[in-house]
C-alpha cells in the first residue's frame, strides 16, 4: 500500500512542478510557486523548514531582429541580456587572437567559429571559470562593441541540448547580445563591414526567489545533506532537469518522516543551478562557511527518472564506513547501477569544500552528456519521465540513510 501511495504522490508532484506551474526559472512567479509548494509539502511531513530569501533578476524578451541591406537573419535575445535598437558596421572574430587585435569599438560584433565553440561562463561565476573565458569577457568589456551576435552550434556538456545555444548568458554582462545558429553565422561573414540594423526586445526585472532547507535529527555535527535544484531554464518544463530530483526529495522526506536519529539529515531545494549567478548555492555557502566541516556526506539528485534508463550513482571520496552500503545500492535495487563520475551538478560544491558526495542521475543522460538533445529544451517534459523510478530512488536512499543513523 505504501508503494502505491508513493507512486500516486510521485505523479501528483510531477504534474504540479511540470504542468500546473508554468515555468520555474529563477525570479519567475512559477519559481516562487514551486518553492512554496516544496516548503509547505515537506513541512507537513514534520520537517523543520527554513526559507531564505534571495535577491535575483527575472528577464523577459519579445524577440529580436537583424537586417543587413535587404537581408533578414533569424536571431534570439541572449538570456538576461539588455535589449537594444541600433545600427552599426558589422565586424567579426573567430578566435581570441583576432579579438585581441581587431578594432571593434562601436560595431556590431559577430562571434563565430572557434571562439563560439562553448558557452562562456558568467563573469562572476565562481565554481568553474576557465581563464580563456575570462579573457574573452574582459576584452569585450574593454573594447566595447555596440552589440554582439553569437553564432553557435551544439555543446550539450555545458549548454544542454539547445541548438543554437546562447554563448553569453549573464545578467552581470552589460553589452547587448543575441544568438543564432552556426549556419547563419557563416552567411553573415559575407556581410562584414556592411551596416547592420539590430533590435532586441529584452528587459531585466528585479525579483525575489528563495532556497528551502528542511531538517530532521538532533545534532548538525556529522550532518548528511541531500540536495536537488528546483529551478529550470526558461522555455522548458524542466522535468528531468530537475523536477524529478525535487520530487525524489519529497518522496524521501515522506519515507523519513518518522526519523528520530541523532545525526541530522538536511534536505535542500537549491535555487539557481540553471541560472547565471547560482544565487541559492552562493547563499548556502555564505550561511555555511564554517559548517561544511560538519557535513559528512552530500547526496545530489539531478537528472533522474528518464524512461528506458537505469539510475546511476557515482561516488566521490566516500568514507570507508559508507563504501559498502554505497556500493550495495546497485545490488539491492534492480534499477540502480554504479555510474561514472560527472562534475556538472551541485555535488561539485560540496566536493570543493572537502565533503564526500554521491551523485544520482540517469545512466543514459550521463553516458550521453556530449550528445543529448533533451535538457534545456521543450523536450524535457513529463513524457520522458517514469515516476516509478523516483520511488525506487527514494526507497534506496531511505535504506542508505537509515544505515548511517546513530
Amino acid at each position: 500500500m505504501e508503494k502505491i501511495h508513493l507512486y500516486q504522490k510521485s505523479a501528483s508532484y510531477l504534474k504540479m512542478l511540470c504542468e500546473e506551474i508554468a515555468e520555474r526559472s529563477v525570479g519567475s512567479e512559477g519559481n516562487r510557486q514551486a518553492t512554496r509548494f516544496f516548503a509547505e509539502t515537506i513541512s507537513a511531513l514534520g520537517w523543520q523548514t527554513e526559507v531564505s530569501e534571495l535577491e535575483v533578476m527575472d528577464w523577459h524578451e519579445n524577440g529580436a531582429s537583424l537586417q543587413i541591406a535587404d537581408q533578414c537573419f533569424n536571431v534570439l535575445p541572449s538570456p538576461y541580456s539588455l535589449g537594444c535598437s541600433l545600427q552599426a558596421p558589422l565586424a567579426g572574430v573567430s578566435s581570441l587572437a583576432e579579438l585581441e587585435r581587431q578594432e571593434i569599438t562601436g560595431r556590431i560584433l559577430l562571434l563565430s567559429g572557434e571562439i563560439a565553440k562553448e558557452q562562456l561562463m558568467p563573469k562572476n561565476f565562481v565554481f568553474y571559470n576557465p581563464e580563456e573565458h575570462q579573457k574573452i569577457i574582459a576584452l569585450l568589456e574593454q573594447k566595447q562593441p555596440a552589440a554582439i551576435i553569437c553564432a553557435t552550434g551544439r555543446n550539450p556538456s555545458l549548454a544542454g541540448g539547445a541548438y543554437p545555444f546562447p554563448l553569453i548568458e549573464d545578467g552581470d554582462f552589460d553589452i547587448p547580445s543575441v544568438y543564432t545558429t552556426d549556419r547563419v553565422g557563416e552567411d553573415l561573414l559575407a556581410w562584414i563591414g556592411k551596416t547592420a540594423v539590430l533590435e532586441s526586445l529584452a528587459t531585466r526585472i528585479p525579483a525575489k526567489a528563495c532556497n528551502v532547507v528542511a531538517r530532521k535529527g538532533k545534532e548538525r555535527a556529522d550532518c548528511i545533506v541531500v540536495t536537488a535544484h528546483i529551478d529550470a531554464k526558461k522555455g522548458t518544463p524542466g522535468a528531468i532537469d530537475n523536477a524529478t530530483g525535487v520530487v525524489t526529495l519529497l518522496l524521501l522526506a515522506d519515507l523519513l518522516k518518522d526519523y528520530e536519529g541523532d545525526r541530522m539529515i538536511e534536505m535542500v531545494a537549491f535555487n539557481g543551478e540553471d541560472y547565471y549567478a547560482a544565487p541559492g548555492q552562493m547563499d548556502y555557502i555564505r550561511r555555511n562557511q564554517s559548517g561544511f566541516k560538519e557535513i559528512i556526506l552530500n547526496i545530489n539528485i539531478d537528472g533522474v527518472g528518464l524512461r528506458e534508463s537505469k539510475t546511476a550513482v557515482s561516488f566521490y571520496d566516500l568514507p570507508e564506513a559508507m563504501q559498502a552500503p554505497g556500493h550495495d545500492l546497485a545490488t539491492k535495487f534492480a534499477g540502480i547501477v554504479e555510474g561514472v563520475q560527472w562534475p556538472q551538478g551541485d555535488h561539485s560544491i560540496f566536493i570543493q569544500y572537502g565533503c564526500p558526495a554521491i551523485a544520482v542521475s540517469s545512466q543514459w543522460l550521463i553516458d550521453h552528456m556530449e550528445s543529448q538533445e533533451i535538457t534545456h529544451t521543450p523536450k524535457d517534459n513529463m513524457g520522458i519521465v517514469d515516476g516509478r523510478k523516483l520511488v525506487e530512488i527514494a526507497e534506496a536512499l531511505n535504506w542508505f540513510l537509515r544505515k548511517q543513523s546513530r
